[in-house]
């Protein structure tokens, strides 16, 4: 009987993705963002390791929403104090800052546990669709 090896931390090798948000639906392209970012796709895929790999997205101020959600879907703040709550819908919040729907969404989507902050520092998001890592994509 052959053993299989345990992934350690060493063996794990990153690459980077360029994801491109001109004219896609929010919802269905965080859940590639997110896969990528956890490292499901790899073969020595573990669930207790950081095995994703760098996503830069881009166009994000161009993203679309199906049906009437760019109306009804409402982000919303609480500040601790009485009177805190803070709502804001779709179409304001994309025009203010284009980077917290397409964050907000991948961040819903990862695990709810201590490698979320470590996934989520490898997703770069722009609202344009200039930025710094053309050399490390190699496209």
């Amino acid at each position: 009987m052959k053993l299989i090896k345990p992934t350690k931390a060493k063996d794990i090798s990153r690459s980077w993705h360029l994801i491109d948000m001109k004219g896609k639906i929010l919802g269905r392209t965080a859940t590639q963002i997110s896969q990528l970012l956890m490292g499901k796709a790899k073969f020595y895929y573990t669930p207790n390791l950081d095995c994703g790999d760098y996503v830069v997205v881009i166009n994000a101020s161009s993203l679309i929403l199906t049906g009437n959600k760019s109306h009804q879907k409402i982000y919303m703040r609480y500040s601790g104090y009485p009177a805190g709550l803070t709502k804001k819908v779709f179409a304001d919040v994309i025009n203010t800052d284009p980077i917290r729907p397409v964050k907000n969404a991948v961040s819903g989507m990862l695990p709810k546990n201590k490698l979320r902050a470590l996934m989520l520092k490898r997703l770069y998001i722009f609202a344009d669709k200039n930025h710094p890592y053309k050399e490390k994509l190699k496209i």
